[in-house]
């Protein structure tokens, strides 16, 4: 080392992450990031969809909402009001918030909702993330219409790692609701049964040509492209219980990052992508005039779902020129779609998934763990106690639950992370959530006699800089199906899956300790299992869930509590003084 200074070895994960963060201020154009603000009116809005007219919340009156535009190292504040007759609260979806969880968003883990009337400055940097990440309300089933692109640029100087496209377009694949979304779950948790399935997909809120009365030349989104030029689509998920095929006829997509992190490109015909995830992938144009001058961009559901759901294909196009009428635009050859429960193209797709490993952006996986779980999840049910109708419409009469080792999350009615700011833990929350479900079964096989869940606001505690790793198991109590699930905080590594159930004296001698791929939503294979590996070293309260909403609102979540660390910036801060009161 120079000056004949001795080289001092850094290997625990505070010193690597501290390591981490000197490098990234070192880089070209973070001593240049600056603070970048935002205003959201939440406010109604009248919106006409397959010839329903109806208000909906909307930000700014928009919907889908506005883009948010940050670069790596930016410090982001953005002020909500709240002017409509709902609570509401916005999360960050896939942002670290690193000591900066009063701002991470959903309701009653992290704050109280802002109520009609009142407003709430979210204030967090983004540090170490680039790429497409987005934001959505975290309240009820607001983000059906309450969603918008988050783009984290690289710092000013930074290139992507490949090459730079010639335009880059947000596209947020939706669902639409003829009826009020706030409606169909209030009548699903009211009856026990499966909600009403949305009445169509969305390209940026716009369903296109394949339903009824969608053929106005503004129903469709259209993609307008020059020959040879590359375009860099930067695909979200909103769909709230969908996960969804994607494909664009007669074209190869590029794979190039996955929720803000850069992967080793990957050529594709067709996507998966599932509620919370998001992908940057690169299309390029023809390269002369092609053969026809429009082709159709497609999603279909992915879904083993007991009951009925929105099995639909919608259509966007891709212009190479202007198309006229809806006629023509419902002539365009779809691209050919797998079938909806068709597990093992999903499989596929998700194998191929790997971190660009590089020396600039290195995957920081964990060798070793400090704590293991395995986390079973899956339907389950309650017992009939309320009858409508003379009984309830779950399975067998009962209603619907879900959960995690047999624990179905009972939301608080204060905020957690408020609960443990003040060590004020008795009559919110216990810390128990177990490691393991209390009766082992067979998980893929036939379910147990006894299919009702526990309820609680469980949490798991943990030191600051445990490394931990989680096995989800899929159950196939009530039918075997995928769930997304999210972590709030935190990235994770993605270190092993598969199918069947996990086999922990062959599985983890497999597991990819070099280049795994780096995400905050991950889907729970059907009939499988998925093993994820992360660093606790962001104090605070983080719900983790699945990112299908019914699931949600059925309990399949649960909250890891990490506690402080040592050292003075290892600490959760304060909550801001304008926090929403319960």
């Amino acid at each position: 080392m120079a000056g004949g200074r001795r080289r001092l070895r850094c290997l625990s994960p505070a010193c690597l992450f501290l390591a981490a963060a000197v490098a990234l201020l070192a880089m070209p154009g973070l001593a240049a990031a600056r603070t970048r603000r935002y205003t959201f009116n939440v406010t109604m809005a009248t919106v006409t969809r397959l010839c329903v007219t109806k208000s909906i919340p909307t930000v700014n009156g928009l919907f889908p909402g506005p883009k948010v535009v940050v670069r790596e190292g930016d410090r982001l504040v953005v002020q909500v009001h709240n002017n409509i007759n709902s609570n509401v609260t916005f999360h960050w979806h896939g942002i670290r918030q690193l000591r900066s969880g009063w701002a991470d968003g959903p309701s009653y883990i992290t704050q109280c909702p802002i109520r009609p009337g009142q407003s709430y400055a979210y204030d967090f940097r983004v540090v170490g993330q680039r790429g497409t990440l987005w934001w959505h309300a975290h309240f009820s089933w607001l983000r059906a219409t309450l969603y918008g692109p988050l783009v984290i640029l690289p710092p000013r100087g930074v290139p992507y790692p490949f090459p730079k496209p010639d335009r880059e377009v947000p596209l947020m694949l939706g669902e639409w609701f003829n009826a009020d979304p706030e409606a169909v779950i209030k009548q699903a948790l009211r009856t026990g049964g499966g909600p009403n399935v949305s009445d169509a997909y969305t390209f940026n809120g716009l369903p296109g040509p394949t339903y009824n009365c969608s053929a106005a030349a503004g129903d469709t989104f259209r993609l307008r492209v020059r020959p040879g030029r590359t375009y860099m689509l930067r695909l979200v998920n909103a769909a709230l219980n969908d996960e969804l095929f994607f494909a664009v006829a007669n074209h190869t997509l590029t794979v190039v990052g996955a929720d803000a992190s850069y992967v080793k490109p990957f050529a594709a015909t067709t996507l998966v992508i599932s509620p919370g995830q998001t992908m940057d992938v690169l299309l390029a144009a023809a390269a002369a005039s092609p053969p026809a001058p429009a082709y159709a961009i497609a999603v279909a559901p992915y879904t083993n779902t007991v009951g009925t759901f929105d099995n639909t294909t919608a259509i966007a196009a891709l212009e190479y020129a202007p198309l006229q009428g809806a006629t023509a635009l419902l002539a365009l050859p779809p691209p050919a779609l797998p079938l909806y429960n068709d597990t093992s193209a999903v499989a596929n797709f998700s194998a191929k998934f790997r971190s660009l490993a590089s020396a600039r952006y290195p995957a920081r996986v964990p060798r070793s763990v400090d704590r293991k779980f395995f986390f079973a999840v899956g339907l389950g049910a309650d017992p009939c106690r309320s009858r409508v109708n003379g009984t309830c419409q779950g399975p067998n009469g009962t209603r619907f639950a879900a959960s995690m080792n047999n624990v179905s999350f009972t939301m608080p009615r204060t905020s957690l992370l408020q609960a443990h700011y003040q060590r004020r833990y008795g009559g919110v929350l216990t810390a128990n959530f177990p490691a393991a479900p209390p009766v082992p079964f067979n998980y893929t096989g036939a379910p147990p006699n006894n299919t009702f869940v526990m309820h609680g606001t469980r949490v798991v505690p943990l030191r600051f800089n445990t490394s931990v790793e989680v096995v989800l198991q899929d159950t196939s109590i009530l039918g075997a199906e995928s769930h997304p699930l999210h972590l709030h905080g935190y990235d994770f590594f993605v270190v092993g899956q598969g199918f069947g159930n996990y086999d922990a004296a062959n599985d983890t001698a497999r597991y990819n300790l070099v280049d795994p791929v780096q995400r905050n939503t991950v889907s729970v294979p059907t009939a499988g299992w998925v093993a994820i590996r992360f660093i606790a070293d962001n104090p605070g309260v983080w719900i983790m869930h699945c990112h299908l909403d019914v699931h949600l609102s059925w309990g399949l979540a649960m909250a890891w509590l990490v506690n402080d660390g040592p050292l003075p910036n290892q600490k959760l801060p304060p909550p801001p003084s304008d926090i929403p009161k319960c």
